[in-house]
């Protein structure tokens, strides 16, 4: 019923309690019904529900052993196998990489994965990483300033180290551009690897409580954010 626009999950979850949903003539009183929206009927005080169509905004918690595509040619799992089939066609917004976990957002607005994932915009990325060794204010100062990758200066960083754990320590970096496996790399040049990445933020959108492997639909608000 969410994904018709009919409400939000809980408010559609009172409506059902309510007894005003019908699917193929039977009164749903219970959560979590699977239905097929090419076969099944459901009905709202009577009126039929249609999938709704239009543009869809998702975010994901991407879980690490997951591809950031469409499809894979060595047939891995992709983020796209998460996400329920009735949802409707969307495609992954940049890349997270395989070994990586944390938000990645899914959508079919062409225009807006074009804002999102263009160098001119400066959208900024956030990252929680675990890194080997405990790096010196020096080598973080070297990661803000800029280091060369593929013949070009990476863009000012924003770096917080937030703790040691043991060996590690733990980052806080913000990006607003996407090179390929960046955050690894940059820290590869200051010769602390990452062992662990998580992306929490990308712009206005935070992961906040999302567990792993789940999704939700962007609210109004999130979305109209996202296109200021």
């Amino acid at each position: 019923m969410a994904y018709c626009g009919v409400a939000s999950r809980r408010k559609c979850e009172e409506i059902i309690k309510q007894g005003r949903v019908s699917v193929n003539g039977n009164i749903v009183m219970e959560m979590g019904l699977k239905v097929n929206p090419d076969i099944d009927k459901v009905l709202l005080d009577g009126k039929m529900i249609r999938l709704k169509e239009g543009l869809i905004y998702i975010a994901l918690n991407k879980p690490t052993g997951y591809i950031s595509s469409v499809k894979d040619q060595f047939g891995r799992p992709t983020v796209l196998d998460l996400v329920d089939k009735n949802v409707g066609r969307v495609y992954p917004v940049g890349r997270l990489d395989y070994d990586s976990e944390g938000l990645i957002l899914l959508t079919n607005d062409g225009d807006l994965t074009y804002k999102l994932t263009h160098p001119q915009y400066d959208i900024q990325k956030e990252y929680n990483v675990i890194v080997e060794g405990i790096p010196s204010q020096e080598s973080l100062d070297v990661l803000r300033e800029g280091i060369y990758l593929d013949g070009y200066i990476t863009k000012p960083a924003y770096i917080n180290h937030l703790g040691n754990l043991g060996e590690t320590a733990r980052i806080n970096i913000t990006l607003t551009e996407g090179r390929n496996r960046q955050v690894r790399r940059m820290f590869d040049y200051i010769s602390h690897p990452v062992v662990s990445l998580q992306r929490v933020r990308i712009d206005n959108i935070l992961l906040g409580k999302l567990a792993s492997g789940k999704w939700r639909f962007l609210t109004p608000e999130e979305i109209k954010g996202l296109k200021i």
